[in-house]
Formats: structure tokens, C-alpha cells, sequence
């Protein structure tokens, strides 16, 4: 035996015992690939002994040896191993994968569905689960009576009730969903990082801003290219769209991003789509759905599809009139953009011609322009939306970056969470972490106590998918010891990385990004409950994005902004007449945008509203599902659904709606800081005691008018939108 081969033979895996680093964080450092199938199993074979153990259990089924044991299964140890190299893994798959990785993914797969599917329909267990429910042994706080019947409830939607005929099926639907929605973020993933515009003529920069060009420099030279590089990264992708002239470019960017996942190659997503569908809606009627929107809305505040349709079509009706003035606004700026073409030059009759008394603006000679009889296209729209953004209110994203230096964000954003709730921020770089780029901190509460930890991964790479989103290594939870577990969290996003010459320097976007994720965050920080299964960001779907848009509500208060933005060069604080042309134009285009939401909310219910099994192309089903809320020309080959994570693989389907039913309370509950005080302290305190801290652990509705005093009301988004006036 070599010396290699004993060495690895007597290495323990990092994941069996603790991990001995600070908060006992994970030690990435010491993880390789083939720990995580062996922790997979033997969390699988622990598992089955602690299940084999309880179902056994001679003593009348109670609350304590039944739903705490299931809750809290974790033996003598305080962390669940499955639990604990699941986060693990599924995390890096998100922000740090790879070829082992994905390959290991695929493998694993169908082995932990199938287990998940032995525990769910384990009659014994649920014959001791559905005894307590029937025969509770003592009066239970809400908190314990919510897990009892969420616990019941979440066996009887897993299948608990079927004979064994609809098990067996169950367990083959649900084993290939499991394969294909990994297929399909794997896809996606892939066809995205493949793409890349490389550019080595200069000129074909034209209108780029520098902070675009030495991002796109810098990418080339870690290709090892000469010139250029952009890809569909939204840091580079954003900046080529809103200010490239080129727009045979733009179309080019444009077309790759929307058509990712559609070609006949091995990443295509049509099908996977199709069958997800399938799929789910088979899943729905084997429990006994007519939809599988029917079952996923029984545990939603929206209840049931005609309340979804009625949010949905109340928005259209209040926003569409005003959304299709400003893309005409749009319209109107493009077509004095005229250059002179070929008379022998055909194009489409245009959608709407709009002469305008204005003056022509200089042009740069390279600049390409739509003919006046050609529509505007999608690849145009973000330019000469940017152009009558600058024409209004002489603003644009470019002007705000040189105050929004990423360090200075951070300080800004953590110091938000202190004004608000005391809690205090300090990285410590003993903490390991899985990538250079990683930043860990310790999270302190207002009276000095350890809270939480939090790691904080911000720019694109190759092995992370696109966006941003909050997981956690490690949830909340108090233990069989009475021990209060803290969580450790993650926030990930995508964001400007800095350059040879200069720091990240952020977007407002890009700032309220952050916002948004660290408000989900904070939701998994401040969380304080008895068990883990109820604790943080495990609540009803269209809940769990309040804490986060809520958050976004301070990207465009002046008092929040003068605490951290400040010139990364001059150190001078941001302009006052800087932040009042962002508040006068923080509803600029804020109804197309939300139409564009309605949009995906609309494509969303018509897969998962379909009884019948599903056989349309993808494509123009698509294109019908959403048209009442698209406001341009639609094009005949792009395609949403196939990179559509949220509703395919993300646990958004027949939830997108969420964002928008989310952003009904975001507004409201904020109305009462603007009320009160953006940084109220009693306001915040009650905000955290009664939404924050509670997890899942009372129905949503309860914490928020235990907060609000009453039932939400849309008044306050039309307002902050500027669709009604407040009166």
C-alpha cells in the first residue's frame, strides 16, 4: 500500500465529526468530492436507523417521542448528517460547481429521492404521526401545533394516503422529476458559460462606458485573448445592452441570451420542460389535484388559482395603460434617432410612428440606429430607455457607480441591519470559506451574543449559476440540549467584479440586489424558534419575500444613501441633487417592469393550471400564456420557459405570482417605517419579533397583522408606484 493510499485510509471525513473550525463553519478546505457520496450514504443509512428506531418505539405515540424525534432526529449528535452534507453540496453546486460535481449530482440524484420518498411514505411513521394528530396528549403552543400539522399534512401531500400501486408510481414520477430538474439547471448553466462576444475591433465599443470596456478587457486577458470579451453575465451583459451603439450587436447579445437552451444541441431544455409539466401535474392528481397549482396553492396566502388570476389581472387592468405610454415614450426617442436608408431597403410596418418636434441629438458616426419604419426591438429597448432616462432625469447607472463602491455598500447595507435591529457585522478570515472571493462574517446581536454566521460571494465565475439568491449551510434551531443552534448563511450574487485600476464600483440595481438577498438574509439570521423545520425562510412561499423586497425599499431613501455613499475617490458624500433625481425617477418604467413580472406570473399559471396532459410546443404556448401582459412586438424564436429556474427548478412553480403578492405587503408593512421613521427602532423591533424571528411557525397572515394591526391593502404599492395618487 502506498503512502497516498494509507494516508487516505486512515483520513476521517470532515462531515462525520465536528468540524473544529470557528462556529464550527465548514471546513471547505478539507472536502473533497468522494466525501460527499460516502457522507450521503451513511447520512441515508443513519436516517433509516433513527426512523427504524422511532417506528419501533413500544411507548403510545406523544408529541415529544413522535414530532420532536422527527424534527429533531439528529441522535447523539446536534447536526443531522444528511442535512448537513446536503446544504454543503447543494450550495456548491449553485455558486462553485464542476464537472465531479455535476457528474456526482446526476449520480446521487435518484438515490436521495428514493429516500426521501421511504421516509414520506413510511406507513408506520405516518401511523404515529396521524395517532398524535388525532390524539394530541396535552394542549400544544402554536408553534408545536403548526409542526404537528404541517408534519401531517406534509406526509398526506407526499403520498402517506395512496395504496401501494400509487406509491410505486409516486416514487417513479418523483425520482425522474429529481433528475430532470438537475438536467435542466446543468443545461443551463453550460449553454449560458459558453457564450461569449469577443470583440477586437475598438470602434465596435462605441458608446461603451470604461467601467464596460476594462471589464470586458479584463475578461478577455483571463481567456487569454486579445481585446474584448462579454458574456451573458448580467454585470457585462446589463452595460452592453443599455449602451452600446452597435445594434446589430445588441441583437447578436440579445438573441444568445434569449435563446439559451433552445438549439439542437445537448443542452436543450424544450422537452425537459415539457416533461417537468408532465410531470407535476401527474404527481397532482395521483394525490388526488385536479392542477398542480390546485396543490401547490393549498399552502399558499393566495389559497387557491381564481385569488392568483384576480391578483394578476387587477395589476394588468391598474398598470397596462401605463406601461404602454412609456414604451411609446421609448418609441418616440428611438424614431428621432433616424439615420437615412436605402430606398431599396424593406422592412415591417411599424407598431406606432411618433414624430417628434425635437431636435435630432448628435450621433455618433459608428452609431447604428433602427430604420424609421422598423419597430423597436427588444435589443433596443434598454439603449433608448437609457436615453429617456438620461432626457428626464439626466441619470444613469454610470454617474451613481463612482459612489457605490462595493466595501463602502457592504458598511452601508450592514450598517442598515444595525440602525434597525442593533445587530453588528466583523469578517473574520479564520472562518474557512470555498472560494477566494468568499467574505465570512460573525454576526453579533445588540446585546454583544453570537447570532449568526454570514458568507458573502459576489462576483460571476465559471462554476456559478446567474443571479442571486440566500441558502444556508446551516439552519436554526434549539436543540435536544436546549442548545440555540445558529445559522449559517450564505448570499450570493452576481455582481461588478473590480478591476486592475478600480474597485467594484456597484449599480443602483446592483445595490438593491444586495438589499433583496440580504433581506432574506436577515430573515435566516434573526430566526428564533423551537424547531428547524419552522425556522428562518421555511415559511409559505408567498411570505418569503417580504423580508427581502421589503428591504429594497431603502435603495432610494436619502438618509439611507448618505450613510455610505460616498465618491471612492474623492470621498465626497453622494450629491443631494444626485439623490433626488434617483427618488424622481425611482418609478421610471416601474410599470413595464411590473408587467414584465405579471408576465412570467401568467406563463407560470398556464403550465401548472393544465388538467390535461401537456403537448404543446413550448415556444408559442409561451407566447400565448403571457400576451395580455406583453407590451412589445414578441419575436418568434425566443423562449423564457427553458431558462426559467424559478418555475422549472427553483420551487417557484405555480408560485411566481409570489413576487408580486410580496411586493402588495413589502409596501404596506413599509409604509408604516415611512410613517414612523425609516430607522424606527420600536417599528423594526416589532417587525423582527413578529415576522423575522418567527420562521413558519404561525400562519403568515397572523404574524403580519400581529405586525401591520390589520390585513394588507394594495394602496401603498399603487402609491409608491405612482399609479394612484395618495390622498
Amino acid at each position: 500500500m502506498s503512502e497516498n493510499q494509507i494516508e487516505t485510509s486512515q483520513r476521517t471525513n470532515p462531515f462525520f465529526t465536528d468540524y473544529h473550525t470557528p462556529h464550527d463553519t465548514v471546513p471547505f478546505d478539507r472536502i473533497g468530492t468522494a466525501d460527499y457520496e460516502e457522507a450521503f450514504m451513511e447520512g441515508i443509512r443513519r436516517d433509516d436507523e433513527a426512523i427504524d428506531k422511532l417506528v419501533n418505539d413500544p411507548e403510545t405515540p406523544t408529541f415529544e417521542n413522535t414530532l420532536t424525534r422527527v424534527d429533531l432526529s439528529h441522535g447523539e449528535h446536534y447536526y443531522d448528517l444528511l442535512d448537513r452534507v446536503s446544504n454543503v453540496f447543494s450550495c456548491m453546486l449553485s455558486a462553485e460547481t464542476n464537472d465531479e460535481l455535476d457528474a456526482l449530482a446526476q449520480k446521487m440524484s435518484p438515490i436521495l429521492t428514493r429516500h426521501a420518498n421511504d421516509v414520506s411514505l413510511n406507513s408506520k411513521l405516518f401511523e404515529r404521526i396521524k395517532y398524535v394528530h388525532d390524539h394530541p396528549n396535552r394542549p400544544l403552543n402554536a408553534e408545536e401545533q403548526m409542526l404537528l400539522d404541517t408534519s401531517y399534512d406534509g406526509f398526506v401531500r407526499s403520498g402517506a394516503l395512496l395504496d401501494d400501486e400509487g406509491k410505486a408510481k409516486l416514487r417513479q414520477l418523483t425520482e425522474e422529476a429529481g433528475v430532470l430538474t438537475l438536467q435542466f439547471s446543468q443545461n443551463l448553466l453550460k449553454e449560458n458559460k459558453a457564450y461569449e462576444l469577443h470583440i477586437t475591433d475598438e470602434q465596435q465599443l462605441d458608446g461603451l462606458p470604461e467601467t464596460a470596456r476594462a471589464a470586458a478587457a479584463q475578461a478577455a486577458k483571463e481567456r487569454g485573448k486579445d481585446g474584448w470579451v462579454f458574456t451573458l453575465d448580467f454585470p457585462s451583459f446589463s452595460p452592453f445592452m443599455t449602451y452600446s451603439t452597435q445594434r446589430e450587436l445588441r441583437k447578436q447579445m440579445y438573441m444568445a441570451r434569449n435563446t439559451v437552451c433552445t438549439h439542437a444541441n445537448e443542452y436543450n431544455n424544450l422537452d425537459i420542460c415539457k416533461r417537468l409539466v408532465n410531470l407535476r401535474r401527474e404527481m397532482a392528481q395521483l394525490l388526488g389535484y385536479n392542477t398542480y397549482a390546485d396543490y401547490v396553492l393549498q399552502h399558499r396566502m393566495a389559497s387557491n388559482t381564481a385569488n392568483v388570476y384576480k391578483l394578476l389581472n387587477d395589476l394588468i387592468d391598474a398598470y397596462r395603460p401605463a406601461a404602454i405610454k412609456e414604451v411609446e415614450a421609448i418609441e418616440a426617442i428611438a424614431a428621432r434617432d433616424v439615420q437615412p436608408s436605402s430606398p431599396n431597403t424593406q422592412y415591417p410596418s411599424p407598431t406606432t410612428q411618433h414624430p417628434s418636434p425635437i431636435t435630432q441629438q448628435h450621433l455618433s458616426p459608428n452609431t447604428q440606429h433602427p430604420s424609421p419604419a422598423t419597430p423597436l426591438r427588444p435589443w433596443d429597448f434598454g439603449y433608448y430607455s437609457h436615453k429617456l432616462q438620461m432626457e428626464r432625469y439626466n441619470l444613469d447607472a454610470e454617474m451613481l457607480r463612482p459612489y457605490f463602491k462595493l466595501e463602502n455598500v457592504i458598511k452601508g447595507v450592514f450598517g442598515l441591519a444595525t440602525k434597525l435591529y442593533g445587530i453588528t457585522f466583523r469578517e473574520n478570515n479564520e472562518i474557512p470559506v470555498y472560494h477566494p472571493d468568499v467574505k465570512a462574517y460573525e454576526v453579533f446581536d445588540q446585546d454583544g451574543s453570537y447570532l449568526a454566521v454570514l458568507y458573502a460571494d459576489f462576483y460571476p465565475r465559471k462554476g456559478k449559476q446567474g443571479g442571486a439568491w440566500m441558502t444556508e449551510f446551516q439552519g436554526q434551531w434549539i436543540d435536544y440540549k436546549g442548545r440555540n443552534i445558529r445559522p449559517h448563511v450564505s448570499l450570493v450574487m452576481n455582481l461588478t467584479k473590480p478591476t486592475a485600476d478600480k474597485p467594484a464600483l456597484l449599480t443602483l440595481g446592483e445595490v438593491e440586489t444586495f438589499l433583496h438577498e440580504f433581506g432574506h438574509s436577515l430573515h435566516g439570521m434573526l430566526a428564533n424558534t423551537r424547531f428547524q423545520s419552522l425556522s428562518g425562510t421555511n415559511v409559505w412561499w408567498d411570505f418569503v419575500e417580504l423580508p427581502s423586497q421589503f428591504m429594497e425599499n431603502y435603495a432610494v431613501e436619502k438618509d439611507f444613501l448618505r450613510t455610505f455613499a460616498f465618491h471612492y475617490q474623492t470621498g465626497e458624500p453622494i450629491p443631494d441633487e444626485l439623490i433626488d433625481r434617483i427618488v424622481r425617477s425611482r418609478n421610471f418604467n416601474a410599470a413595464y417592469a411590473c408587467m414584465r413580472q405579471v408576465s412570467f406570473g401568467l406563463l407560470d399559471m398556464a403550465y401548472y393550471t393544465k388538467a390535461d396532459e401537456f403537448t404543446e410546443d413550448i415556444i408559442p404556448f409561451e407566447k400565448k400564456a403571457w400576451e395580455k401582459a406583453i407590451i412589445m412586438p414578441q419575436l418568434p424564436d425566443t423562449c423564457m420557459t427553458v431558462q426559467f429556474s424559478h418555475i422549472m427548478a427553483g420551487g417557484y412553480a405555480a408560485g411566481y405570482y409570489s413576487y408580486k403578492w410580496a411586493e402588495v405587503l413589502d409596501a404596506d408593512a413599509f409604509s408604516v417605517f415611512k410613517k414612523n421613521g425609516i430607522f424606527d427602532r420600536k417599528t423594526a423591533r416589532s417587525f423582527r419579533d413578529n415576522i423575522l424571528s418567527r420562521g413558519g411557525t404561525e400562519h403568515p397572515m397572523t404574524l403580519y397583522k400581529r405586525f401591520r394591526g390589520q390585513e394588507p391593502t394594495i394602496d401603498a404599492l399603487l402609491e409608491r408606484n405612482g399609479i394612484k395618487t395618495k390622498h
